[in-house]
């Protein structure tokens, strides 16, 4: 039994830990950070796991316990404390995406407020629609409508003022 067990969720892991990893920086901007929230995810699935592996949908639990997991992570004392480098991960860009693209991209999430950026992820990365990422938020859909409304709007106006020529060249 125990083989088993063992053997599902590793497979498991193998198979989304690098898009578990993703959208946990996405939500925290801080390589560090986003391994630890994604360990306690994965410790905690695997303490659940004979329960998680028999549910609809095992990716709906792990993007709970991610978004939880973060809001964890941001409650602790030590955390409020401002990193002095500017952390950014030491992995190509996706393929088609030019560095400086990459970079607005990433400068203009870290605009967003916690709760948009949350939605942002939820909706655009992991590609849930507006009633799934209002329950795996707790929150109702017309909240997730709106933070996502805000939320594109500033990354769109971000990205717009970032492509505007200044001084007459570009």
């Amino acid at each position: 039994m125990v083989g088993t067990r063992d053997d599902g969720f590793t497979a498991y892991v193998v198979g989304r830990r690098a898009h578990l990893y993703r959208a946990a920086y996405l939500l925290c901007g801080d390589p560090h950070r986003a391994e630890d929230i994604v360990q306690n995810a994965l410790a905690k699935l695997y303490v659940a796991w004979p329960r998680a592996s028999r549910a609809d949908s095992v990716d709906a639990y792990v993007r709970r316990v991610i978004v939880n997991s973060h809001l964890d992570e941001t409650r602790r004392p030590w955390r409020r404390e401002a990193p002095t480098t500017d952390d950014r991960l030491d992995r190509p860009a996706p393929v088609g995406v030019t560095p400086e693209d990459s970079d607005a991209l990433w400068s203009a999430l870290r605009k967003l407020g916690p709760k948009q950026r949350r939605v942002v992820v939820l909706r655009h990365y992991w590609g849930l629609s507006v009633e799934e990422t209002a329950a795996d938020l707790g929150v109702s859909p017309g909240t997730v409508k709106s933070q996502t409304s805000a939320a594109l709007d500033k990354l769109r106006s971000v990205l717009l003022a970032d492509a505007t020529p200044r001084g007459g060249r570009r």
